[in-house]
């Protein structure tokens, strides 16, 4: 199989590419295939480095045309969205030796061809193909969906991945078919690290000979159980991630408009869809990010008041009831990120910025509550006020972490990006430091080795770096009388002067360059922000505390009931548990309602499809689509205010207008009339399917 690199220079400018160099992509190829034809051909068309206003607005860009236009109207590959942000990561990461600059274009180029096949698709489609899911890899191969599995309206088939019931959790997607003894368990799809991709060398090709189909394999199994948006998200994908199109369904993500539940039994599948008030479980909205984030916010409020209260009281010799509840609180929160890690993979997880406090907030806590312990058993008061000065520093993480919400806020969230880059850039420069420091430093414990330390000689030094220029002139002649002068005055010069200076320089360079894209930047933070919160595989979600109790009662009865009962049974305690939340919700929301009832604004309208059907493809959805087209309401009114030559010849232009007027509206209430007939039967057919 040849080399996606073209082995001949040539400008993709002058090269007239048609139709037919453009690759056929079938629906039933597997993604890793997809990714390959994708990327040879953008590897192909892309001969040169371009920014991205290049590629989208001058004729860089005219080799991908061909591309769109196949993509929009020929190819409905469920996962052909996420096939481009995956080419998109293996061009960033591409080989070293190669042309940086140019696996960058081409990167940018999968993300405008993505974008651009957004815009040609509605709401519902949207939806369909920026959050469908990877199937695993062996699904594509070995064990194909049944033929009557369903499927959504675009053709996109939904994933059922089907394994032994051993290879099950309590995390795993719920009972889909039976099976001879308790049932052919879904598993969640694996969230497996991308160090399975290939590496520096091969990211960006697919060899032939024995290594392409592993190379393929570990594509698609490191990818398995991932949508467009979160690929979007680990291949760093910002100008896509901030198009409207994405931002438009990440909103309504945010808001629970879009939902991945809906409904609460044991044979319930996750799959996207928008949100039905009148079918949808009121327990499914507990999964909304936007109220998880209250939630938790609310939590590390409680969190922060019983760190408070136990380093108030203090007690060296016992553990009171305030600590034993904040002991519950660590462990709870631990185990609450721990299944966030399991469900996201840790290469999604890694990519919020919080999820670094997160971690620290855990790893100081568990170091105060060994540390606790083994003061306590020891009965050593030494190590009993190690162990509250190690608690004193969680209040480094845990208070930026609970006003980590504000980074919602379009100001506040781009300064998350600028403050990451900052510190990458004094990391960056931190070596020339410390090597310059510890030239100094053995120079001046030499010189002064018979009248200071190495421990006074580095302090003095830090505070001469730091701003103390005095002290390390008052100190040169202690130092050495005839070199102390000379060496502490270029001491002085290269730190407070040239360092400073220059890391201040690099700082702010890196200051600007994300201030530039502050947009994209708080987008593409804000969209980590609402995923992190969505790629949850788990049907039943406790809130922390609460979610301690199936991990102690719960778990137990994995080992003596099936899996049906199990879940069914975590099903009862969530909603046992779980009503206060829920009756939370339900106020706001019902709130929300009447004011907006007695404040009635305009609805915004819809994003409709400009792509042919497939077969198979319309259904009450698309009628809906056809009713509130812009096309059929502009074709109704063009129809409405015609003006034939008898009225023209028997009254005025302004007559006629006001006639086409008054049709206009009455058609235009006709229309509204049969689109909310469209969607109460759209609400009866789903009621039933449920039933």
């Amino acid at each position: 199989m040849a080399n996606l690199d073209p082995q001949t220079p040539r400008s993709s400018k002058y090269l007239p590419w048609s139709q037919d160099d453009v690759p056929i992509i079938d629906p039933r190829e597997s993604f890793s295939d997809v990714v390959f034809k994708l990327s040879s051909y953008i590897a192909k068309a892309i001969d040169a480095a371009y920014t991205y206003e290049q590629l989208r607005t001058t004729s860089a860009g005219q080799s991908l045309k061909p591309l769109i236009t196949y993509l929009s109207g020929d190819c409905h590959h469920p996962a052909i969205v996420a096939a481009l942000l995956a080419a998109r990561y293996l061009f960033t990461n591409a080989d070293e030796d190669s042309d940086s600059g140019l696996n960058e274009s081409r990167a940018l180029a999968c993300e405008l061809v993505a974008w651009q096949f957004l815009t040609f698709l509605s709401e519902k489609e949207l939806i369909d193909y920026l959050l469908y899911e990877l199937p695993q890899a062996s699904d594509d191969n070995a064990q194909p969906p049944p033929s009557g599995s369903p499927t959504n309206t675009n053709g996109v088939r939904s994933c059922h991945c089907y394994v032994d019931e051993d290879r099950t959790d309590e995390t795993s997607p719920l009972i889909h078919a039976q099976s001879a003894e308790h049932g052919a368990i879904l598993r969640p799809p694996k969230r497996a690290s991308f160090d399975h991709i290939p590496g520096p060398g091969t990211s960006s090709t697919f060899l032939g000979g024995e290594d392409d189909a592993s190379r393929r394999a570990s594509l698609d199994e490191s990818m398995a159980g991932m949508n467009a948006l979160e690929i979007a998200a680990i291949a760093d994908a910002k100008k896509f991630l901030s198009q409207k199109p994405v931002q438009k369904i990440v909103e309504d993500i945010w808001n629970g408009d879009v939902i991945f539940w809906e409904s609460l039994s044991v044979h319930a599948v996750k799959k996207p869809r928008v949100y039905n008030k009148r079918v949808a479980d009121p327990f499914t909205r507990l999964r909304v990010p936007k109220y998880q984030k209250a939630f938790q916010i609310t939590f590390f409020l409680s969190f922060l008041a019983l760190y408070y209260a136990v380093l108030v009281e203090r007690d060296p010799s016992h553990i009171t009831a305030t600590e034993t509840v904040l002991y519950i609180w660590i462990a709870a929160f631990a185990y609450d990120e721990l299944g966030e890690i399991k469900d996201a993979g840790l290469m999604f997880y890694q990519t919020d910025f919080w999820s670094l406090w997160d971690i620290a907030i855990i790893g100081v806590s568990a170091a105060f509550v060994i540390t606790r312990i083994v003061g306590l058993l020891r009965k050593s008061d030494y190590i009993i006020d190690v162990a509250f000065d190690i608690l004193s520093m969680v209040a480094l993480f845990l208070v930026p972490r609970i006003f980590s919400v504000m980074s919602l806020n379009p100001y506040f969230g781009s300064l998350i990006p600028v403050l990451k880059e900052m510190t990458k850039a004094f990391c960056k420069f931190l070596p020339v430091i410390v090597v310059l420091y510890l030239g100094f430093l053995t120079t001046f414990t030499m010189l002064a080795r018979d009248r200071m330390s190495l421990n006074e000689m580095s302090w003095m030094l830090i505070k001469v770096f730091f701003g103390s220029s005095y002290l390390g002139f008052d100190m040169a002649v202690k130092i050495s009388p005839l070199f102390g002068y000379t060496l502490m005055l270029i001491f002085v010069c290269l730190t407070n002067i040239l360092l400073i200076t220059s890391l201040v320089s690099l700082v702010s360079n890196s200051l600007t360059e994300v201030m530039a894209h502050a947009r994209e930047e708080y987008l593409f933070q804000y969209s980590i922000y609402v995923l992190e919160s969505s790629t949850s595989r788990r049907l039943t979600y406790f809130m922390p505390p609460l979610n301690l109790f199936p991990l102690i009662v719960l778990r137990p009865l994995r080992l003596v009931l099936p899996s049906e009962e199990v879940r069914r049974i975590r099903i009862f305690v969530l909603k046992a548990t779980h009503i206060p939340f829920v009756a939370l919700i339900w106020a706001y929301e019902n709130s929300r309602t009447m004011i907006s009832r007695s404040h009635p604004t305009f609805s915004r309208a819809p994003h409709f499809t400009s792509r042919p059907l497939s077969a198979g493809r319309l259904s009450l959805e698309g009628a809906r689509d056809f009713v509130k087209s812009p096309t059929t309401r502009r074709a109704l009114n063009e129809t409405s205010i015609t003006v034939t030559p008898d009225m023209a010849a028997g009254s005025t232009t302004k007559s006629a207008l006001d006639a086409g007027t008054t049709d206009n509206a009455e058609l235009i209430a006709l229309v509204q009339k049969l689109s909310e007939q469209v969607d109460g039967l759209t609400a009866m057919v789903a009621g039933q399917q449920r039933d």
